[in-house]
């Protein structure tokens, strides 16, 4: 169950980053991408009252109630496993003219019926940001965003800027994705 729900993060994430393959005289841009994962063991659970907490490896324990969202809850017992995969990632990608734009994309998917509880959430916001100014010497360069605000930011890699022109885009996309899945105990 645990790596079909990882699968699945993994696939959303995947599927909504987009991959599109560039000329090799295009620039490519950037990314930066982080997950972490945790577990905890179920210590306590009332099913009536849909009252759960959790023990983390420290003996810290967090307690919370479940929503009616949590499918097949009655099949947790005292002495699960409960996994939680968190990803994110954040990226930029030059692009010759285009218009300033933001979109949103959002996908999930939860334990069928009979299963054990678990889900998986991703959702991914593009924005497209026109390059307004180019300043070399120092070197920024300054974005209009789509409803018309302006930002300068320092340049990390002033080389990049080798290609770059007033007018072009930059589109910035965020995504972050959540995976829970609930394992029996050993």
């Amino acid at each position: 169950m645990r790596t079909m729900f990882r699968i699945s993060a993994a696939a959303l994430v995947v599927s909504l980053l987009g991959m599109t393959q560039l000329s090799a005289t295009e620039p490519l841009g950037e990314a930066v991408i982080s997950s972490t994962e945790v577990t905890a063991t179920v210590a306590k659970i009332d099913h009536e009252t849909r009252a759960v907490t959790l023990k983390a490896a420290d003996g810290e324990e967090f307690s919370f109630i479940a929503s009616e969202e949590v499918r097949n809850l009655a099949q947790v017992q005292v002495g699960d496993v409960v996994t939680v995969a968190y990803i994110e990632s954040i990226s930029w990608e030059h692009r010759k003219g285009g218009l300033a734009d933001l979109t949103g994309t959002a996908a999930g998917a939860r334990a069928a019926p009979g299963e054990m509880p678990g889900g998986v959430l991703a959702s991914e916001i593009v924005l497209t940001v026109e390059i307004i100014a180019i300043d070399r010497e120092t070197p920024t360069v300054t974005f209009r965003g789509p409803e018309g605000q302006t930002k300068t930011v320092l340049v990390r890699h002033p080389e990049r800027l080798d290609g770059v022109a007033i007018g072009d885009t930059v589109d910035i996309t965020y995504t972050e994705a959540v995976a829970i899945s609930v394992d029996r105990g050993e």
